[in-house]
């Protein structure tokens, strides 16, 4: 039995039926000689391998009695069949029908009373291609426990089975209530002690960087300054999906050609893209936009306990610059500064605090904040989630069959109906795009504004840029 991690339980508690806190990911396989019911028996045989060898995918919740605290992970026997399903795409098989698919299976939440995650097989599909639709609760996986996830499930050929590195673990009886009640009222008893711990080192860490930003020479991108968009509001339960991808090497010559990161061009390819959408439908605020970028933080966080282990930072897209370039260099140096401040504050800070949420208080508050639409009523905090996680390499291959695609669909939050993951993958870059399908009904126009937009950083001119003394 594991206590649930401080940010985990964050998670648990403040889902609500239109907030789904689960992530999820599209992966399209080529399946070229393999027969009509192969890969989903393949697929069958893989996880029922696996599973023994896999945590996220085993264990279960167990609340505590009127839950006057965090609840319990315990591994638990699991029914492959309570969680893979398979269905067959509607005519014409293509990419608009299969995030159709993704938009119905991402917009209802992962039942509780068993583990946490849900799969399934799409066929049908036009050419010798099927997707696997996966779907877990955030306090399950983030993105360096996905990519340990992978790890296990994917292979480098066809015909070698992955090799585990993790040892099986027996299930475990569930605790009574007692035992659950008691737990819970030794977690009470020490909160507060470490909260005092907690809180010199947290007032000194965000005095100095507020100190800073108001001296000028840390001027960060804050949330609660984000200009309101038909997409901050509140959300419905309903999601809608796009994806599209573009080349790897081209984000890396565009990289090279300015002297930015990569992250740089990958936000200035969404923030370009938004650019063309909100002008299109004659919305293009004056004040850019704002993305929360989650950061993880798995490094600095080791001692905390729970499976996600990020922090968040905020920072300027570039939506009100109208040169590619000059929107490009003021990208490269908001991500500066929001690095800065946030290693100021500090990237357990989050970590540390979440573990003294109240798990009742946080609930109690999500479900109203909802119910009243509460994001309605204050200024906007941030616009959309952006996030950028580094892929493999390398060619994969599940159950014998090679990955072709793979595209990230993270939450979508109440005030903040988009949300836009990037996942590179040997020599392509994945952008998965979910929204709030009452927000954005169509994030195809979203999505065919992407290339377009990496297109306008390649043919604009190579001006290397300047880094500002207070950033070197």
């Amino acid at each position: 039995m594991e206590l649930v991690g401080g940010l985990d339980s964050a998670f648990l508690s403040c889902e609500t039926p239109t907030m789904h806190m689960h992530v999820c990911g599209l992966l399209i396989l080529d399946v070229t000689g393999m027969a009509a019911d192969e890969p989903y028996r393949r697929l069958c045989d893989l996880l029922a391998s696996r599973m023994p060898q896999i945590a996220p995918m085993r264990r279960r919740l167990v609340p505590v009695p009127f839950n006057v605290g965090r609840p319990r992970w315990v591994d638990s026997e699991v029914d492959i069949d309570d969680h893979l399903r398979r269905v067959v795409a509607p005519a014409p098989g293509d990419e608009r029908a299969l995030a159709e698919l993704a938009g119905a299976f991402a917009g209802t939440q992962v039942r509780r009373d068993r583990p946490l995650w849900e799969m399934l097989l799409v066929e049908g599909l036009s050419g010798d291609r099927v997707a696997l639709l996966v779907k877990m609760h955030h306090s399950t996986i983030d993105g360096i426990s996905g990519a340990n996830l992978m790890g296990e499930l994917f292979s480098l050929d066809a015909d070698t089975p992955p090799e585990s590195s993790l040892a099986p673990s027996p299930p475990e009886p569930v605790p009574g209530p007692t035992a659950l009640l008691a737990g819970a009222v030794v977690e009470r008893f020490t909160r507060p002690v470490e909260a005092a711990k907690l809180l010199p080192a947290t007032a000194a860490r965000v005095g100095s960087a507020l100190w800073r930003g108001a001296r000028g020479d840390l001027q960060a991108t804050m949330p609660f300054t984000a200009p309101r968009t038909s997409f901050n509001s509140s959300v419905t339960a309903r999601r809608s999906v796009a994806f599209t991808s573009v080349s790897l090497p081209d984000v890396k010559a565009v990289k090279g050609a300015h002297g930015v990161t990569v992250n740089d061009v990958l936000t200035a390819v969404v923030g370009t893209a938004l650019r063309h959408y909100l002008l299109a439908r004659g919305e293009l605020p004056d004040r850019s936009l704002i993305a929360a970028e989650p950061v993880s933080v798995h490094e600095q966080a080791k001692g905390l306990a729970g499976t996600t282990k990020v922090s968040v930072m905020f920072t300027s897209i570039g939506t009100d610059v109208a040169d590619p370039v000059e929107r490009l260099e003021a990208i490269a140096e908001s991500n500066s500064r929001a690095k800065a401040f946030h290693s100021m504050v500090g990237a357990d800070t989050l970590l540390g605090w979440a573990e003294h949420f109240s798990f009742n208080g946080f609930a109690l508050g999500a479900r109203l904040y909802s119910r009243l639409h509460g994001a309605d009523h204050h200024p906007v905090i941030h616009n959309l989630i952006l996030s950028n996680v580094p892929g493999p390499p390398i060619p994969l291959y599940l159950a014998g069959a090679r990955l072709v695609g793979i595209y990230p669909l993270g939450p979508v939050l109440d005030g903040a109906g988009l949300n836009v993951t990037v996942l590179s993958q040997e020599d392509r870059v994945g952008f998965g795009i979910i929204s709030c399908a009452e927000l954005v009904p169509d994030p195809w126009e979203i999505a065919a504004a992407i290339p377009a937009a990496l297109d306008e950083l390649r043919s604009a001119g190579n001006r290397e840029r300047k880094i500002p003394e207070h950033l070197q």
